[in-house]
């Protein structure tokens, strides 16, 4: 019975967020819970396409994406894949008609991690695009649950939100970015010599798409809003560590969050939720 089978793709899915990410578990959880696995889903797909081009270094990485790529179209248009992570995906897919663009788009970004691109101010857009943006928007056409008006309205301040985490991830995975996958994404930046203006300047980008984030947060129907604005705290404080810390600590280490802290900002996110303080 392909039911069973399906519960089992969406745990797995389930499985490989909460390996990967305790901030985005986390504000899954918050989230209604009709939304959480449809959200897991996509977490599985994004995440299983992420560690073919940044971990599977002793593979062919070009030919294991191109046949992830093919499985998902066929996944999508057969409505089953025996790869569970992408018979979660395609259920999600066609259930609310995500936009095949969207995966398109992502999936191309993926390809650009297979090269050693030099990012022009033209191409970073293109990446941030891709693989943060979209996301969002497939986030997005989830919690608004086909309500075409509200995903329109909304939709700017899903875009910035994707683009204010994927920044932020860039300048904390920055050192194993440069000195392990030879990948450099800011453009026009030199980080063998990487300044405290340069890294001021890429998070006033950043803080000024947190702004925008959060009123697109604010106007989330109530069965996303938690989750989504507890996932926004925890990137915030990370953002904010990251800025008190100078250019050569930031190449020299990874900034975290310690699990102690998380949970007490996810018991300051809940108050400001239930008291409408957001």
């Amino acid at each position: 019975m392909k039911e069973i089978f399906d519960k089992l793709s969406a745990a797995c899915s389930e499985m490989i967020t909460k390996r990967y990410s305790t901030s985005f578990s986390l504000g899954i959880y918050f989230l209604n819970e009709r939304l959480r696995k449809p959200i897991y889903s996509i977490y599985g797909f994004v995440r299983l396409a992420d560690e073919i081009v940044d971990s599977f270094h002793d593979f062919d990485k070009i030919t294991l994406l191109a046949k992830f790529k093919r499985d998902c179209y066929e996944a999508i248009e057969e409505g089953i894949s025996l790869n569970p992570i992408l018979n979660s995906f395609q259920e999600v897919v066609n259930k609310y008609d995500i936009d095949k663009e969207l995966i398109e788009l992502f999936l191309q970004s993926m390809e650009m991690d297979l090269k050693q691109e030099f990012y022009t101010p033209e191409k970073y857009d293109q990446y941030i695009l891709g693989s943060a943006q979209v996301v969002g928007l497939m986030c997005l056409q989830v919690f608004t649950e086909g309500d075409k008006t509200q995903y329109e309205k909304l939709k700017d301040s899903a875009m910035s939100l994707g683009s204010a985490f994927q920044k932020v991830n860039f300048l904390r995975d920055v050192n194993a970015d440069y000195y392990t996958l030879n990948r450099t994404y800011f453009p026009n930046v030199n980080l063998s010599a990487f300044s405290n203006i340069e890294k001021k300047q890429i998070e006033e980008e950043i803080e000024t798409e947190f702004k925008l984030a959060l009123i697109g947060i604010r106007e989330l129907p109530a069965s996303a809003k938690n989750g989504v604005y507890l996932a926004y705290v925890y990137y915030k404080e990370l953002f904010n560590k990251i800025k008190n810390s100078t250019a050569e600590k930031v190449m020299s280490q990874r900034i975290r969050i310690s699990s102690a802290h998380k949970f007490g900002l996810m018991f300051d996110s809940i108050i400001r939720y239930k008291t409408n303080t957001i």
